[in-house]
């Protein structure tokens, strides 16, 4: 047994780390200490450990290892969009209030409030017909919503700045602008709950976007402010309220086309699937997410009909989910009957009509099965025009290269687990044997 003087001659090192995740450790304080003295060191530089302290309030915990890679470059043009957004605020804002009456003697409270109230009831009832229309399809194609979520809101800041220039039609501008709007908030909270779920790697979606109300609001403030600055100091200069507005519209699509095609997403939806399938049948390599992210589109379809790489996909030829009672009696007999005997053995059947392949989803189908029902369609897209036997070249390739194509996709991070496309209708079928007929 030691006795206490041998202990008290000794000495000790302590040393103090700071991180979130022990990969991510930097030393801040050490002490040295002995009977007869004590040392303490300061590691780093004055204001570090009050500088890291303060980004802990932006950035989710972890950060850089808890978040994916394409977080940072996603989060500064996120900002400087935003930044745009809330300075042109302020000129449409006061654009609207100067055309509803505010400071004029001539305007009534119950005019001006049955005005604003007229504008809100439009947005809500268009954020309605929205979710209805097209609620399924955001998570399957959120960047490209993304994209058209800020252009709505543009349009809608658009309809409030020229609201003076139409006192006639001031209500129906100002709705139509309301309407816009609405579509941008339904979008835009949809789409940012995907992109939060992309960018969490540690299931810290939360501190995600907690962090980012954080970001969001130093934005908002520093837009403001500036916005101020300058609807002071373009009042009363059209030419300038107009110069600022439309410069700071053309910087704002522009960071929204740069925040999006920073986004690299590892689930697979109908565009994505196309790209990677394609290159593999072609090369027997499969894309990563960065290098699908550079083909795929981020506007809808019809603004970018005209672009040559985008005619080829074979995703344009799949109709996932076609109802049975689409068919007629001739395309039952021709088609529906020939190709499900390919098929006894899926939960699936796939039907080629006019050089477009319908995907017959069976009611009791799980993701899987809808994965490799869309997957095998693509299959049949790209040799439609190219082989005899349809259905059976394509079971050859499902039956050989599936297996190898999803195991090559998980290799690379891709979300092989569903595919993010809806399916409204389903279809049960079952396989009776013909009667003989009694003569």
């Amino acid at each position: 047994m030691e006795t206490s003087s041998s202990v008290s001659n000794k000495t000790i090192t302590l040393e103090e780390w700071n991180g979130s995740t022990p990969t991510k450790l930097s030393k801040t304080f050490t002490i040295k200490a002995s009977s007869s003295s004590v040392t303490i060191t300061r590691s780093g530089a004055r204001f570090s450990h009050v500088w890291r302290r303060l980004l802990e309030a932006f950035v989710p915990e972890g950060f850089p290892s808890s978040v994916t890679a394409d977080y940072v470059p996603f989060q500064i043009w996120d900002s400087l969009q935003g930044l745009s957004t809330y300075i042109r605020t302020m000129l449409s804002t006061q654009a609207l209030l100067s055309a509803i009456g505010v400071g004029e003697k001539s305007a009534t409270v119950i005019g001006a409030t049955f005005q604003w109230f007229l504008r809100d009831l439009t947005g809500m009832l268009g954020g309605i017909l929205f979710t209805f229309y097209q609620g399924s399809n955001l998570d399957s194609n959120a960047k490209m919503w993304r994209l058209v979520a800020d252009f709505m809101n543009d349009l809608g800041m658009l309809m409030d700045i020229i609201s003076p220039l139409y006192p006639s039609a001031f209500v129906f501008v100002v709705c139509l602008g309301s309407i816009s709007r609405s579509f941008t908030g339904v979008a835009s909270g949809a789409t940012r709950a995907a992109l939060t779920q992309h960018f969490a790697l540690q299931d810290n979606a939360a501190d995600i976007s907690a962090k980012e109300g954080s970001q969001e609001t130093v934005a908002t403030m520093i837009g403001m402010a500036l916005g101020m600055l300058v609807a002071r100091i373009t009042i009363g200069y059209p030419l300038a309220i107009w110069c600022s507005f439309l410069s700071l519209t053309v910087f704002h699509m522009y960071a929204n086309y740069r925040a999006v095609q920073c986004l690299a997403l590892t689930s697979i939806n109908p565009e994505r699937s196309s790209i990677l399938l394609q290159h593999f049948m072609e090369s027997g390599q499969v894309l990563s997410p960065e290098q699908v992210s550079s083909q795929e589109h981020v506007l809808p379809i019809r603004f970018i009909s005209w672009s040559p790489r985008n005619t080829n996909y074979m995703h344009n030829k799949v109709r996932l989910g076609t109802r049975i009672s689409s068919f007629d009696n001739m395309e039952i007999k021709e088609h529906l009957l020939s190709a499900a005997s390919y098929y006894t053995k899926a939960k699936y059947i796939l039907v080629e009509r006019k050089g477009i392949i319908d995907v017959i989803v069976h009611k009791d189908s799980n993701p899987a099965d809808v994965l490799k029902s869309f997957f095998h369609a693509l299959v049949l897209a790209k040799n439609v025009h190219k082989s005899k036997s349809l259905h059976s070249d394509g079971q050859k390739w499902i039956d050989s290269q599936y297996e190898v194509f999803i195991k090559k996709l998980k290799s690379l991070g891709w979300k092989t687990e569903r595919l993010l496309s809806p399916i409204i209708w389903r279809a049960y079928w079952s396989y009776e044997p013909l009667e003989e007929k009694i003569d």
